[in-house]
């Protein structure tokens, strides 16, 4: 059986001597004072987040996949029992990408795909949810990264028409992951700023009688200032863009997807304007989802912002949660066992991209990654426990 980018990252000396100490569901509060590190002793004089220079606790889901998740000091990245820190695919996993989904470019890019990517079965609820209010079932999603989004979509019978992103290392493991669900020359490659580009990414739209819906996380930091009333804020170029594309397509639906930050962001009147953007060019926007991404079957405590508009006045209610640990009536989030419990054993700074091994699942979610069950299958296994049967599928 082959199993892709299980790749542990390597540990400094100093690293692997502070690891040692650190038990599950530990942190930088177990490392001996005596180990010598200047950012250890800032630490200990102002204090930080309990996620520092953590290891991940068997049972219980992960905190955030950031981006830097092959650093032992960024957060708890320490795997639960092996003195090494997590594999690129075991991140992966965590994002709930599943095994046969292959990453491409430097070991730096892939964690930064994975870390910045949408966990793939929280995009899939909000697909679901959208899902009914949607006659053409087709996206083209913008800023499409690794394609997170993308795939969760896909989960749910939705069909890719074309996609962007500039950055060529994100884009080559996009290509490779998704070229057999649209046309290569519809994944385009650049920036969207580019009226050429930006052209190529509509081109295939106008073969279709209506596109489903435009989605993508644009980058919103000018709106902690002027926002997007501003035309010299360079900041929200691509903001801006996303609108224009959304506008020139006119799909039934966009989504939006930001981080929770943004609902707040000058006491709530960047938001506002945000909705203003979408409102002045036809569409009527729901009430934000803000979505935790363990509830929807995703082993990772991480929290997102969809907004969503329609064409038609719609109301759309966010997706209601799969998994609890505070609802008796549904099952407890997945748990980092669950998640990566199966997978080959590695030494610090080892794996292959490639590798060639004997592994099984250990749990339906690890059924679900490896393409052994679909995730209805899976979210029936999960409630198989509980005391009453419900018709949640």
């Amino acid at each position: 059986m082959k199993l892709y980018n299980h790749i542990a990252p390597r540990l400094s000396d100093l690293e692997w001597e502070m690891a040692k100490h650190i038990p599950a569901g530990g942190n930088w509060q177990n490392i001996p004072i005596h180990i010598p590190s200047k950012r250890l002793e800032q630490i200990r004089i102002s204090g930080g987040r309990t996620t520092y220079y953590g290891r991940l606790n068997y049972d219980k889901p992960c905190y955030t996949i950031t981006t830097y998740f092959n650093r032992l000091g960024n957060s708890s990245n320490l795997h639960p029992e092996q003195q090494r820190m997590i594999s690129t695919r075991e991140g992966a996993r965590l994002q709930s990408f599943k095994d046969s989904f292959i990453f491409y470019g430097s070991k730096s890019s892939q964690y930064k795909q994975i870390g910045n990517a949408v966990p793939i079965l929280l995009a899939r609820a909000v697909a679901e949810t959208i899902s009914p209010y949607i006659k053409n079932k087709t996206f083209v999603d913008l800023f499409s990264g690794a394609g997170g989004m993308s795939e969760g979509f896909l989960m749910e019978d939705f069909n890719l028409v074309s996609a962007n992103e500039i950055e060529k290392h994100y884009f080559e493991t996009y290509k490779q992951n998704h070229s057999t669900n649209t046309a290569k020359e519809y994944l385009v490659l650049g920036n969207i700023t580019d009226p050429k580009i930006k052209e190529q990414v509509i081109y295939p739209t106008k073969h279709q009688k209506q596109i489903g819906i435009v989605m993508g996380g644009p980058p919103c930091q000018g709106f902690s200032t002027a926002g997007w009333r501003d035309p010299n804020d360079k900041r929200n170029q691509l903001f801006n863009d996303f609108v224009e594309i959304v506008d020139s397509i006119k799909p039934e639906a966009f989504v939006m997807e930001n981080v929770p930050g943004i609902l707040t962001m000058r006491k709530g009147e960047a938001i506002k304007e945000i909705i203003e953007s979408f409102e002045k060019i036809g569409y009527s926007v729901n009430k934000p989802f803000k979505l935790n991404a363990e509830e929807f079957g995703v082993p990772q405590k991480r929290k997102r912002v969809f907004i969503v508009g329609t064409l038609k006045n719609t109301n759309i209610n966010p997706p209601k949660p799969l998994f609890s640990i505070t609802n008796d009536s549904l099952p407890n989030p997945i748990t980092v066992r669950e998640a990566i419990g199966g997978l080959p054993k590695l030494e610090t700074d080892s794996g292959e991209f490639k590798l060639i091994c004997d592994y099984k699942s250990t749990s339906p979610y690890e059924s679900l990654m490896m393409g052994e069950i679909d995730f209805k299958t899976f979210y029936k296994k999960s409630l198989e426990n509980l005391p009453i049967t419900f018709s949640n599928y």
